[in-house]
């Protein structure tokens, strides 16, 4: 396109954007540059980690283990955006683009530059924070671990049977996209058992502290919080997270204070973040429509949607939050939000403890006809540490409180089973969940339910004998090691990992069992 033609188009994209506002307000845009970077000949030469490297070489479906996205973008170019005035946001290696605040006249400048190819506004959109309410009843579990207030929410997606076994998310690594996280509840700082978290950068105020700063807004911790206590929090008796085991890595990509919160570079940044880092599972609990239509959200589009597809690709489970605006019995309407519709992302919906729909919990499909959302989980009055009070819980309403339950099954799934790849993990997950006979899958037609509520348990068994203690695909010593190291424990018959013969207690009859399927 002519550069003139491109100019006009960039300029009355901005304008449409920025109505009302003046001439010299500014509006956050994208500035796409032409990719001159080579590929690299050595991982060195990369921003990866050695845990990213290594979860790539098992679930990276692009060719090799990394190209030019994972070099890191020439000084220069974040410099020129700087020269023209304009105030330098953050950066994404993924899209080469550099995103700035711009008044009209600096994006005039900044369509000029000669290595620019595209301009164009940060899209921007609204999250539905819930609210902390009285948790739910305590609960004991049907395990040896008192889950406190979590207990319902975990058995309902088969998760403490995982756990039982020993799958909690040891050595597997999660990512948060989310508004900050006080980490100073007891759940968190448990000396016998505190959080992990490995990396963590905020987006918004560029800087290495996603806790509360001075600056920050009164509510601008409280939804990241809650989602990391669904996950990591592990304070038997009060509150226990799905996944206590794994290690974190944080972004804080949402800026609370601002009249549309939800903003699309940030969060682009913030999963290339937990990407480099080694995150086998990326959660977000945001979304993005404004400024989008739901015939955008085609999969391919927005930008927070082309960010998802290529952090599947380098092999992470992402999930995210199909959003809070509701469903009908139409299945051609739909109320998703971006990146609920990229595609390979796993999309949540909520239900009640009870397993009823909740009616805020938003249904697709995409624009091009996928399902959506695809899974569900508890997502009102989810168990929560409270956000300000260091040790109290709460209970707090959304597909954003479904969906970190759902990362944190993953997580569990994926350390006992670590061949599965995006795929296999998709496809194992939808086979084993509610609406699904075990020879098919019924998804929902009206969009609304997807396949049902998820079974952790029954995910990470799928296509395994019952002997196979391990997973690994073969009955033989390792499984007999495992049932050793189990002998004598007592539970409900058909809940204890390793009872073979069903009868509440690992002894000889199970042995005999292992020994029968030997091989």
């Amino acid at each position: 396109m002519p550069r003139g033609a491109l100019l006009s188009l960039v300029l009355s994209s901005v304008c449409a954007a920025s109505s009302g506002a003046s001439d010299r307000s500014t509006i956050p845009v994208w500035v796409y540059f032409a990719d001159t970077r080579a590929p690299p000949a050595r991982y060195e030469q990369t921003v990866l980690s050695d845990a990213a490297l290594a979860r790539r070489s098992v679930r990276r479906t692009m060719p090799g283990l990394f190209d030019r996205r994972d070099v890191s973008l020439d000084p220069s170019l974040a410099a020129s955006v700087a020269s023209t005035g304009a105030r330098v946001r953050t950066q994404s290696r993924w899209l080469c683009a550099v995103s700035a605040e711009a008044t009209r006249a600096q994006v005039a400048a900044l369509a000029a530059l000669p290595s620019v190819w595209r301009v164009e506004p940060v899209r921007r959109g609204r999250a539905n924070h819930g609210i902390e309410a009285a948790p739910p009843t305590s609960g004991d579990g049907l395990a040896s671990v008192d889950y406190g207030v979590s207990a319902a929410q975990l058995e309902q997606i088969d998760l403490v049977r995982l756990h039982d076994w020993g799958q909690t998310g040891d050595g597997v690594i999660i990512g948060i996209l989310d508004t900050g996280f006080n980490r100073v509840h007891e759940a968190f700082t448990n000396p016998a058992h505190p959080l992990q978290v490995i990396a963590e950068w905020d987006f918004v105020k560029n800087d290495a502290n996603t806790g509360i700063e001075p600056t920050d807004a009164a509510t601008q911790h409280k939804h990241g919080t809650w989602i990391l206590g669904t996950i990591g929090a592990y304070l038997p008796g009060t509150v226990v997270g799905g996944a206590f085991n794994a290690r974190f890595v944080l972004a804080k990509t949402e800026d609370v204070a601002t009249e549309t919160p939800v903003e699309e570079d940030y969060y682009a940044a913030g999963i290339e973040f937990v990407e480099a880092h080694g995150a086998d599972v990326a959660t977000s609990s945001l979304g993005y429509i404004d400024w989008y239509t739901q015939a955008d959200l085609d999969g391919l589009t927005a930008v927070t949607t082309i960010a998802v597809n290529l952090a599947t690709a380098n092999g992470m489970i992402c999930v995210t939050a199909a959003g809070n605006a509701g469903h009908d019995a139409d299945p051609t309407t739909s109320t998703l939000i971006a990146p609920a519709d990229a595609l390979g992302v796993i999309t949540c919906g909520a239900t009640d403890i009870a397993g009823v729909m909740a009616s805020f919990s938003s249904s697709g499909p995409t624009a091009d006809g996928r399902l959506k959302p695809e899974v569900l989980a508890c997502g009102v009055g989810t168990a929560t540490v409270h956000s300000t009070n260091a040790t109290g819980t709460a209970g707090v309403s959304g597909t954003s409180l479904s969906t970190p339950l759902v990362a944190a099954a993953i997580a569990c799934i994926l350390e006992a089973r670590p061949d599965y790849t995006v795929a296999s993990l998709r496809d194992a997950l939808f086979a084993t969940a509610s609406r699904s006979d075990g020879t098919g899958l019924h998804p929902d037609p009206l969009h609304v339910e997807g396949h049902g509520m998820i079974s952790a348990f029954r995910t990470a068994t799928r296509g395994r004998a019952s002997a196979d203690l391990n997973l690994d695909g073969i009955v033989d010593g390792s499984d007999l090691t495992v049932l050793i190291s189990r002998w004598g424990l007592t539970g409900t018959a058909g809940s204890l990992w390793g009872d073979l013969s069903g009868d509440g207690i690992i002894d000889g009859l199970d042995a005999t069992a292992l020994f029968a399927n030997w091989g």
